[in-house]
Order: structure tokens, then sequence, then C-alpha cells
């Protein structure tokens, strides 16, 4: 019997084709959506759902399935076809319609997925709706005659139609960020075989009939494959960054982009082939969608999330805006840029959200964004980003743990009660200690903060620490990993 809460987690929707998700599951889901989305309408159908979908083997399946669920309820069903997130995003908002789209990310080739959103690219996430459609479907799947022969052919059918998006989607970007003309880039793109593919010659190329932008790409991996053989479309594991690191300097190009497999993420690689920081990349933007507002005569707001780089708020707040730190996960950070009217956010993990773009979250525009900026000057991209990249970070550290709460524990033992430290739980616990605030009994000086905050989804514990000394960063992170790991032990 399918159990959806193994595959319905806090933002979306995830698991084993085959097994975990399966034609039955995604039908299920698909009439669960209309029911719980859509809107009824009394003189005709109860509305329209936006199907796209990655380059993924099992996807065309899945969005048959799921549509058959949707039309069976009498909605109508718009297939917008082989589509970035960012893509089903834009179609959401520009039409004006409920979107799902069939992807996994960068999780490895067996598994697909779900992202889902209403109209105007609001998202849906366990707390706003995924929740009541995992229920509905899941009543459905443990019905013994649902989807079967013996069940009742719907009395009203909806119909499916096709519509290309592609275009107005990398209109609607370059409309947002023009590029410079004074300065011819030249960009090394690594698509990870993901939608980067389609997606990065319609926007920053001519592939769909645009004028030519001052650039010069250099692709890598661009063809779509779902197997992804050259290595994993996930840029947050820097072994994936290592192909794109060692081509920017061996090209004489001025930047790296890396996608994940769904293209809403994007990495940057300067042009000695050293990674920048998704922060660094959040303060840069940050600061020229202030400069906008400001331009208009508005003060901004800008949303960063709890592990992104103290320089964050500080840029921010350099810029005369107003910084909202909210925790971890698209779902959650999209609700507050709405409701502060956020210009702009950023998480650590290369999300990037724009008010310009229904506040959903698109790495495309962020890129358009660091290419408008170095191409304003003539300079290379690391003396850029150097006034952003303030701290030393330690990155994301998993730690696996069979008890979470008692390993969380021993770390605030040892922590509480030390001078100058501030503790709060907003999302998991983070710590701090401010740059002028008194310390003693060994504890370590000067700025220095880290959180600990459990997966979702797998018996771990995730640390990203940071310091204004390199020496404390290290000293600090050893302190708090030997405390989980040694809380594993114990237990």
């Amino acid at each position: 019997m399918a159990q959806l809460t193994e595959i319905v987690k806090a933002n979306d929707i995830r698991g084993l084709v085959g097994t975990q998700l399966t034609e039955r599951i995604a039908r299920a889901l698909g009439s669960a959506f209309a029911r719980a989305v859509l809107t009824s309408n009394p003189d005709g159908p109860p509305g329209r759902v936006l199907l796209g979908r990655d380059m993924r083997d099992t996807g065309e399946a899945l969005v048959q399935a799921f549509s058959d669920g949707v039309t069976g309820e009498g909605a109508e069903v718009v297939l917008i076809g082989l589509c970035s997130t960012d893509g089903l995003y834009y179609a959401s908002g520009a039409l004006d319609a409920p979107g799902v789209m069939f992807t996994a990310s960068h999780n490895p080739a067996s598994y697909n997925g779900m992202k889902m959103c209403r109209a105007g690219a609001r998202p849906i996430g366990l707390d706003s709706g995924l929740a009541e459609i995992r229920d509905l479907a899941q009543a459905l799947l443990d019905h013994p005659t649902w989807g079967s022969e013996e069940a009742p052919e719907p009395a009203l059918r909806g119909s499916v139609s096709e519509q290309d998006t592609l275009r107005g989607y990398a209109e609607h970007l370059r409309g947002l960020v023009p590029l410079p003309s004074r300065r011819t880039l030249k960009i090394v793109v690594d698509a990870g075989n993901g939608m980067a593919g389609l997606t990065v010659p319609a926007v920053l190329g001519a592939a769909i009939g645009l004028p030519d932008l001052p650039l010069e790409i250099v692709p890598m991996y661009f063809e779509l494959d779902g197997t992804f053989p050259n290595h994993e479309a996930n840029p947050l594991d820097p072994a994936n960054l290592r192909d794109l690191q060692k081509a920017v300097p061996a090209h004489g190009a001025d930047l790296g982009l890396a996608f994940d497999g769904d293209a809403d993420r994007c990495f940057v690689i300067d042009e000695r082939g050293e990674p920048v920081s998704p922060s660094a990349i959040t303060a840069l933007v940050a600061a020229r969608e202030i400069a906008k507002e400001r331009a208009a005569g508005r003060k901004a707001t800008v949303i960063h999330n709890l592990i992104t780089s103290r320089a964050v708020p500080e840029v921010i707040a350099e810029n005369d805006a107003t910084a909202v730190r909210t925790r971890v996960g698209h779902a959650f950070i999209k609700v507050e840029m709405a409701k502060h009217d956020a210009v702009f956010g950023g998480e650590h993990s290369a999300h990037y959200y724009f008010r310009d773009f229904w506040f959903a979250d698109t790495g495309m525009l962020a890129a358009l964004h660091v290419l408008a900026a170095l191409g304003e000057q003539d300079g290379p991209l690391s003396g850029l980003v150097a006034q952003y990249e303030r701290y030393t970070p330690s990155g994301e550290i998993n730690s696996v743990v069979s008890d979470v709460e008692l390993a969380t524990d021993r770390v605030v033992k040892a922590f509480e009660g030390r001078p100058g430290v501030q503790i709060d739980r907003q999302d998991g616990l983070t710590v701090s200690h401010e740059a002028d605030a008194p310390s003693g009994d060994g504890s370590p000086a000067g700025l220095w903060w880290f959180n600990l905050r459990p997966s979702n989804t797998e018996p771990l514990l995730r640390l990203n620490s940071e310091a204004a000394d390199p020496a404390v960063m290290e000293s600090l992170r050893d302190e708090v990993l030997g405390l989980v790991r040694v809380a594993e032990l114990a237990s």
C-alpha cells in the first residue's frame, strides 16, 4: 500500500520511480490537486493547471498520469513541455494559473517528483496546501476500486492542450536585466545535462531568435540526459564543480555558471576557477535591486535565510534597506517575500527570489545580474565580489545521528552561559557571538556563529558556521562537530 508520507516533503514531492512514485500515485495526486487547488466554476470546468517537466525519462509518463487525474475532475490541462522549474513559475505567473513541475531537481536519475504552485507562482508547501493534497490522494489510493476498471467514468472530462512558453520566459528575463554592450564577456556554462541545456541557449544565446547579447558562451554538457552521464546535476557538491573550475581558466573565460538539474539554481565560478559563495551573489544582487528601488523613490526590503553569510544583512543595511531573516526553504521564504513586498531574497543554496518574478526563485535572473554587474566595469569577477566575501564559512557539513534531540541538547549545554553568546531556535539551533561581545573561559573571540539544523527527510544534522577569523571558524566547527558526534557515540 502506497504511503505518501514517504515522498511528500516540506516543500515538494520526491521519490524513487516505480516504488515510491508510480503512475497510479501520480494520477491520484492529479485528482487531489484539482480538488484542492482549482476553484469550482458552476458554469464550466473548474479551471486549468499547467504541467511542465524536466529531461528525466520517467517524466512524460508521470505527466500523462497526473494529467489523467486532473482531467478526470473536469479540469483543463495545459502542457508546456520541457522547461526549467523557473520556466514553470514564469508560465504560472504570466498565465495566472496553478502549475506543477515534474522534477527531482539534483537527485539521481532513479528519482522524480513534483513542485507545485498556485496561480501567480504562489508556493504550495505542507503548511499551504500540500498536506491536503497528500491526504486527498492517499484516500483515493486506499479506496479498493479507485483507478480500476470497476470505477465509473467521470461525468465531465477536461481537455488537454499544449502551449510553448519558452520565448516569453526568455523575453521576460531579458527585459528585467539588460546587459551593457561596453564589454563582451566569455562565459563557460555547465548545464550538467539538465534543463539549462534548453534555457541558456534561449535566454543568453540566440537559439529562439532573440537578438545576440554581448556574450561568448562555451557550453559544457548541454545535451538533455536524465541519466546525468558526466556528473550529478548538483552544484552544491564541490565535486560537481571541478570540470567547470578547470574549464574557466583553460578557456580564458571571465566566469563560469553551473546549474542544477531543473535549472532553478545557479552557481558562479570566477575567472581563476574559484567558486563564488551564494551569499556573495546574494549580497551583490541585493545591492543592485536596492539601487533600483532607491531610484524609484522607494525603500527596499530584502529577505535572507538564517544561514547566509553575516555579510548579507550588513550589505543590505549599508545600502539603507531593511533585512528580514527567515528560516531555510523556498515555501517559507516565498511567503516572507510576499508578506514584506520584498524586492529580492537569497538563500545559501543558490536559490534567488525576485519580486519582479512573482516572488519566485530563478537562478537565470541572478546570473543576468552577475553578468550585468561584471559588464558594467573593467575588472575581474574576483575583484567585484571581494567586497561581499568578508568572513570565512565552513560550508554545510552533515553528520548522521540516531537521536537529533540528544545531539542538539549536548551542543546547547556546551555553549549556553558562555560570555557574549546568544542562542535562538528559529530554524534548528543558532548560536552567535558578536565582534565586540565579551569572551572568556576559552571561548573564541570576535564575530562568529553556527547553525545546527535537522534534515526534514534523513537522520542528519547539518552544520553551517562562519567567523571573521579563519582559525576561529575552524576551532568552532571542530568543537561543534565533536559534540555532535560524541553525542552519537554516547547514544
